[in-house]
């Protein structure tokens, strides 16, 4: 564990870096000046917390369409609709989602032309004749009475996958510039993925919602490969949640540790997030017990914003703005919710996203729903989470105390 506490050290108060350069090597962030440890929120974070709908079995992601509805993807591979809290299966071929441990069907978007193409797309596990193929991304179109949905494309194969599920990620959200942001996870098999930017796995991607190739302005945009052209930052463990903050192109992400050490970062375009289970190429196993962020390897790796620690393990999952005036003094706030911590998490952010100024944990959602997977602001402003406790899950509406 030694190895683990030494890499940490640079960040015992919080710390990032300038943004990365764009091209086939960008040159190194310089770390800027560290910043206090963030303080204890004293905002009155009082929620009102309603449940939409029940009967729901592990709900990994959600995506609101034109007409209130509410679109749910099960891990065990189902799409369920929600409309006036009554649950109702959407019937589609999923049987070729590989549902083992965290894989099966996760993250969903719902394309901004929606109400023209009625079109949405997923991350799934993929599988053949019973055996693990890949994670891959797939557009959908749901049919005009929201009873059916047939699949169009896929849209990226080749995301690496463990048989056992484990690390899959996948959580994909659309920028405001429209183009697609994907967190994947490293598979926890081999140790050379999260370093390897020819490998789609323990990144973020940034690709184009129609072809799923890389876009132009990506820092690896000039690589002769046309994974490394996907790639927008790599060195990632296993990526649960991305975030753009409204007004901003800020892009913050959500990913796990291996004993403690959960994160919370800003995305740097071209920035190594240091983590690296194969030690440099010496050895062939996928060793855990290294730094999650190993600044004594990777000097110029990104710190993160936030970390849990080496003591606490919140396994921090979905990541979602607090918008609009309706939120008051919370307004701004990034909320992220939390699988074994069972909390939702509030982090006040300067106005660069450089520093976490305040931390906030309501108590009405703490211990409270039980593990918490999804979540996305929705168009009405109200917080919306899903559960994740395997039976009789939740879809939950949150909104300020008294509004």
């Amino acid at each position: 564990m030694r190895a683990r506490k030494i890499g940490i050290a640079g960040f015992a108060a919080l710390a990032v870096l300038a943004t990365a350069c764009a091209g086939q090597d960008p040159p190194p962030a310089q770390p800027e000046s560290e910043s206090p440890s963030p303080r204890s929120d004293t905002t009155n974070t009082s929620l009102q917390v309603e449940e939409v709908a029940g009967g729901l079995e592990h709900g990994w992601d959600l995506g609101f369409l034109p007409g209130g509805e509410i679109l749910v993807t099960e891990r065990p591979a189902r799409f369920q609709l929600i409309e006036d809290g009554t649950v109702t299966e959407v019937t589609a071929d999923l049987s070729d989602v590989y549902v083992t441990g965290e894989g099966g069907l996760m993250g969903l978007v719902i394309h901004p032309d929606f109400a023209q193409s009625r079109e949405f797309t997923t991350c799934q596990t993929h599988q053949e004749g019973g055996q693990a193929v890949d994670v891959r991304l797939v557009t959908w179109r749901l049919a005009q009475d929201n009873r059916s949905a047939t699949k169009v494309e896929d849209l990226l194969t080749g995301l690496p996958i463990n048989e056992s599920g484990r690390h899959s990620g996948c959580r994909p959200t659309i920028a405001p510039d429209g183009a697609l942001l994907v967190g994947t996870g490293d598979i926890a098999e081999d140790p050379a993925i999260p370093q390897n930017r020819r490998s789609l796995g323990g990144k973020v991607l940034r690709i184009d919602l129609d072809t799923g190739e890389g876009l132009p302005d990506n820092p690896f945009a000039s690589s002769q490969d046309p994974n490394e052209r996907r790639v927008y930052t790599y060195g990632h463990r296993n990526v649960q949640g991305v975030a753009v903050r409204p007004g901003t192109d800020q892009v913050f992400t959500t990913e796990h540790g291996p004993t403690g050490f959960d994160e919370m970062n800003r995305i740097r375009p071209g920035g190594n997030y240091g983590w690296d289970p194969s030690r440099g190429g010496t050895v062939d196993f996928y060793d855990e017990d290294v730094p999650m962020t190993d600044l004594e390897r990777f000097p110029d790796a990104v710190r993160p914003l936030w970390t849990s620690g080496e003591t606490l393990t919140e396994a921090p999952s979905g990541a979602a703005f607090l918008s609009g005036e309706q939120w008051g003094a919370l307004d701004g706030r990034l909320a992220v919710v939390a699988l074994r911590g069972q909390k939702v998490v509030l982090f006040e952010l300067n106005e660069a996203g450089t520093e976490v100024a305040s931390i906030a944990r309501p108590t009405e959602l703490n211990d409270t729903y039980g593990r918490l997977r999804g979540v996305r602001t929705g168009p009405d402003g109200a917080l919306y989470i899903t559960t994740s406790e395997g039976s009789d899950d939740k879809l939950l509406r949150v909104t300020p105390a008294g509004s």
